[in-house]
């Protein structure tokens, strides 16, 4: 009676490891799912978010007559001017590699220092902004300054060789090329949002595309996510095309 008791009883603890591992394995595949779920949901706000930024930065172009300057790390999501720069020159500290001035465009949602964030948490997904500040038709940041883009004139900003410029990869880019032709978006962005995706805390692979939006340069790159190693992609990117900043400006009666 004792043998057959402690049989039964061995008997149901293999059981229950045997449930046990078929309960992980089926929590595991749940699992993936719902993270992959989870992610596609913060890329969806992540581009809402970067919409409802494009739309207040066109507002703010309307109402300024220029676009805004990027933030730095220590402006609190205000503009960040250059020593001598103000709206009326439009000298920004950092035109290539700053940070959308969130709190200068009335902007709800901010962390606690101004700037708006992606959908994924850590201080390394506020977002991007880069703003186009080389000379058009003579005129020094015709873009950041007030009445810059009356003064370069519609046919100077039409006839500019390029503003901002975006990639479909960065392989053979330079600081002001995409390379081969068949690799350029184009050359005629204002504007561009940045979002760093789920793997903001990570350093890109050198000469990566990922790289290449932190660059600094003029050119930035668009692509469909990868995890390609040593080429992971997962920037969000957003631009605004000149030609729908001036439409708005002359909406505004800002232009000609």
């Amino acid at each position: 009676m004792r043998y057959s008791r402690f049989r039964s009883t061995a008997f149901t603890l293999v059981e229950v490891m045997v449930a046990l591992v078929i309960l992980t394995l089926l929590l595991s595949a749940i699992a993936v799912p719902l993270a992959a779920v989870l992610d596609m949901r913060r890329q969806e706000e992540t581009r809402r978010i970067l919409d409802e930024a494009r739309e207040a930065l066109l507002g703010f172009a309307a109402a300024h007559a220029r676009l805004p300057c990027p933030a730095s790390e220590a402006s609190n999501g205000q503009e960040s001017f250059a020593a001598a720069g103000d709206a009326s020159n439009g000298q920004c500290s950092n035109f290539l590699d700053g940070f959308l001035p969130a709190a200068a465009l009335g902007l709800a949602r901010l962390d606690s220092a101004g700037f708006a964030r992606d959908a994924w948490p850590g201080e390394r997904s506020r977002i991007r902004y880069a703003v186009f500040g080389g000379a058009v038709n003579g005129v020094a940041n015709p873009l950041t300054r007030a009445n810059g883009m009356q003064m370069a004139t519609l046919a100077g900003l039409g006839a500019a060789s390029h503003f901002l410029i975006i990639c479909s990869t960065a392989q053979a880019a330079t600081a002001a090329s995409c390379g081969p032709a068949a690799n350029q978006l184009t050359r005629r962005a204002a504007v561009v949002l940045l979002s760093l995706g789920p793997n903001a805390s990570a350093t890109p692979g050198a000469g990566s595309d990922e790289a290449r939006n932190l660059a600094g340069s003029v050119v930035f790159v668009h692509r469909e996510a990868s995890l390609a190693a040593g080429n992971e992609f997962d920037d969000i990117l957003l631009w605004v095309p000149v030609h729908l900043v001036i439409n708005r400006l002359l909406m505004a009666g800002r232009l000609p």
